[in-house]
């Protein structure tokens, strides 16, 4: 695999502090769009585009693919490459990955329905939801090792080595622990997908999946779609600091996902499994 070419995750601005009517140099979150080709080796075209902050671009790519199903497995990433065509400008190859893949990949065997487009702000829909994971060959999922405040406790650790969100305060942030609560891999983004498709992607660059018995901390709300990425990857137990949505919970109880949320200061609540196996009604 390549390795992403140097990037700056931080754009310096002068600004202007209203309280004092003086002006400063601002350290703010970059966001630049990246365009995610697939190739059969004859030709390529594009898959999807997000909105991100540059870095790990390979790894964003990687995961992506994963997550969506578009891999059967890792022999299925031959490679992928930063692009080459010297008729565009320096910044447009910067923001252009191209995944070269098996014949036989999904991705180039599938009628892709639909071209990817994702922003920053929210991740995949219009899938079949759970179906859909099911189809995929998703099962269900080891119990982790580590106590439920064990778990609580993971986004604290993941707080302290987001560095890029002390310069800005602009992003969101996922990181994997392993199946003894080892620190393993951070990746920050503006969109929390994005966060979790890189550390993802750096699995599977790995050749770490599934990550059975490993845990997912991620900044913000555990929505179905960080949910469905974490059961993709065989993730074992997954932490956010804010609320999971109904459909998270759902999916995660379905295949037994150990899903915590409003996790601070040790403490969390936990979504899945069903504490009481009892079914709630929406009052």
């Amino acid at each position: 695999m390549a390795k992403d070419s140097a990037v700056n995750a931080v754009t310096r601005f002068q600004v202007k502090k209203t309280s004092t009517n003086t002006i400063k140099t601002d350290q703010i979150v970059s966001e630049e769009p990246l365009e995610i080709r697939i190739s059969n080796g004859k030709e390529d075209k594009r898959l999807a585009i997000t909105m991100r902050t540059p870095g790990n671009d390979l790894e964003l790519a990687a995961g992506f693919l994963w997550s969506e199903g578009l891999l059967r497995n890792r022999d299925d990433l031959i490679s992928i490459t930063s692009c080459k065509d010297h008729k565009l400008s320096e910044r447009e190859r910067e923001n252009i990955v191209i995944c070269h893949l098996h014949a036989a990949a999904p991705a180039m065997t599938r009628e892709i329905e639909r071209r990817f487009t994702i922003s920053s702000a929210c991740g995949i829909c219009g899938t079949d939801q759970i179906d859909d994971l099911k189809n995929r060959g998703c099962h269900q999922l080891e119990i982790p090792n580590l106590e439920n405040d064990q778990l609580a406790k993971l986004p604290e650790q993941m707080r302290d080595k987001q560095t890029i969100f002390d310069k800005t305060g602009g992003l969101h942030a996922a990181a994997l622990f392993d199946e003894n609560g080892n620190f393993k891999v951070i990746r920050e983004d503006v969109g929390r997908h994005n966060a979790v498709d890189k550390v993802i992607g750096w699995a599977l660059m790995q050749d770490l999946i599934p990550l059975s018995k490993w845990s997912l901390a991620i900044s913000g709300r555990g929505g179905f779609e960080i949910v469905q990425k974490a059961v993709a990857a065989g993730i074992s137990a997954m932490v956010s600091v804010s609320a999971p949505t109904s459909l998270a919970v759902e999916t995660a109880r379905e295949f037994n996902l150990t899903l915590l949320g409003f996790a601070r200061d040790g403490q969390a609540i936990q979504y899945s499994p069903d504490p009481g196996q009892n079914e709630y009604k929406n009052s």
